[in-house]
This record gives structure tokens, sequence and C-alpha cells, in this order.
């Protein structure tokens, strides 16, 4: 799917290695997962979910991953002893209600091992939602076919994915989210914002829209976290907030994301709004509409 003669095809800065990439600035785990882990393969940054990372292994090593640290040299899935600690952990904490199967690409574990997961997690009475991350709807579209959205639908997976760039929703693509959704499995899309790859308003509209076309919510898009060697990929703050502010008026509602700043050392995940959008004054609220136009509300 690259075009070589691009030097900004959004696939090939997403997927090749890059000479910038020698620049180490930021960090290997600015997520602090390491530090979040209390059991097993367990990350928990929040009091009611958590995550079960299953494999380090993906189709494709994105060149902007917040996981980077853990690809290493050898493609290797969690041991049997993790997952079970794993989820012995989340059967003994009553309080943890979602659970999010992820990697690494979680899809790429057979269908008999995220069976036997899925199976466990269900049969504890306090989890309420199991969900899972892939990209392979994306990066593996081959690997969605009926058997896996019998699996899905069965335990009631909720799907989240990642395409970054309208140009990713290849017609085998499509085919992947059609086959989940026509079997009831929900998928949400959580889009990674990167400089020259899908820092442009009108990109990410189209983007969305494309989603919203084939039932795919669009979820988060996320600023840009601070990996070591990725500094290349950053954008800056105000770019999201214009690119939000655009989409306001100018596309349906179901396709805007949230737009997601990850705090530092685990801290957990803070929306960003326009803040232009609203001004408090002594006896009410000052609004600003898409258009500009200015209204005013008072008090209650």
């Amino acid at each position: 799917m690259i075009d070589f003669d691009n030097p900004n095809c959004p696939i090939k800065l997403q997927s090749l290695p890059d000479i910038r990439e020698f620049n180490e600035f930021g960090q290997l785990d600015p997520m602090n997962e390491e530090q979040s882990n209390p059991s097993g393969k367990i990350t928990r940054r929040y009091p009611n979910k958590l995550i079960i990372n299953v494999t380090n292994a993906c189709p494709m090593y994105c060149r902007h991953c917040q996981r980077r640290r853990l690809i290493g040299n050898v493609d290797k899935n969690s041991s049997k002893k993790d997952i079970d600690e794993s989820i012995e952990f989340i059967k003994n904490n009553q309080t943890i209600r979602e659970v999010l199967i992820t990697g690494g690409d979680a899809l790429l574990l057979p269908n008999d091992k995220l069976k036997n997961i899925f199976d466990k997690l269900s049969n504890i009475s306090h989890v309420e939602i199991i969900r899972i991350g892939t990209r392979t709807l994306a990066t593996l579209p081959f690997r969605i076919d009926n058997e896996l959205a019998l699996l899905l639908r069965k335990y009631k997976v909720q799907v989240s994915t990642q395409f970054n760039h309208a140009c990713e929703i290849t017609p085998e693509a499509v085919k992947a989210i059609e086959t989940l959704v026509d079997h009831g499995v929900l998928v949400r899309n959580q889009m990674v914002l990167l400089h020259n790859v899908n820092d442009d308003k009108y990109c990410i509209q189209k983007t969305n829209e494309k989603l919203q076309k084939y039932r795919v919510i669009p979820y988060y898009l996320f600023h840009p976290k601070d990996i070591k060697s990725t500094q290349h990929f950053q954008v800056d703050i105000s770019k999201g907030l214009e690119i939000m502010k655009h989409l306001e008026g100018r596309t349906s509602g179901m396709c805007k994301p949230t737009y997601v700043y990850n705090a530092p050392q685990g801290l957990g995940k803070v929306p960003l709004v326009p803040i232009e959008n609203i001004e408090y004054a002594e006896n009410g609220y000052k609004f600003s509409t898409w258009e500009n136009k200015t209204i005013k509300k008072k008090r209650n």
C-alpha cells in the first residue's frame, strides 16, 4: 500500500523506520505502565478497569507505537501463568468491571487462546465489559473472518481499533469491518494525531466520516505521547484544538472523537476542548457557535 514516490505517504511514515528515530528525546514508558502492574500482565491506572497485555507481536510495528519498549528481538505471547495470574487478580478485585485485552496486537493470538481468556473473564460476575485492542482491521484485515466474529459475538467482546488516515480504509479493511459489525460486534476507532500523517483538519474530518460510513464509531483522537524516538511525530496541542474547532458544525456529531491528552506518569486521560467556545461572565455565560456567532445565557 506504500506509495514510494510520495515522501509523505501516510502509511510509509507510520510503518518504515526513519533516521529521525535516532533522536532519542522522550521516554521509553511515558505512561508509567511498568509501575502500574499489580500482577501478571496487567496495567491498571483506573479503579474500575484495567489492561491485560497478552502479546508483544503485531502485524506491523507502527513507528509511533506507545509500547516500542516491548517489541524486542522476538515475538512472544504472554505465558499461561501470567494470564492466569492476571485473571485471578481480576477475580479478587470486585471493583473491576471492564477489561481490555491488548498487546502488541491481541488478535495475533489464535482463536482457542482468545476463547480461553474470554471464557474465564465471562465467568467473573463483576466483569461487565470485555474489550479487545487491535489494529488488524487496517494492517491484517484477513485475520477477521466469520469464525472470529462469532467468537467475539458469543462473549459480547467490543473492539477498539486504530485507523489514522482515510487511505488505510481499504476494500479489505471495509470487508473486515463489515464482518464484525454484521455479526453485532461494536467497533470503535482510536486515532493518534501524528505530524505529517494526519495533522490536518480536512484529513481528520474525511477519515472520521469514512469510518462512520462503514459503522465504526470515532472514539478518541489521542494527542501523541512523548515516546522515545518519536519526536518527529509530535504536534502542538493548539493544532489538535484547531482541528476540533473545525469539526464543529462541519460534520456530524457522530464523526467527532474526543480529543485526549494522556497525562504523563499514568495520571490518566485529559479531554481537551477549544476554550474559546465559552466565556464566563458575572451574570452568565457567553458562547461562540461554529460560525463564530456569539450568544449569551444568564445564570440560573
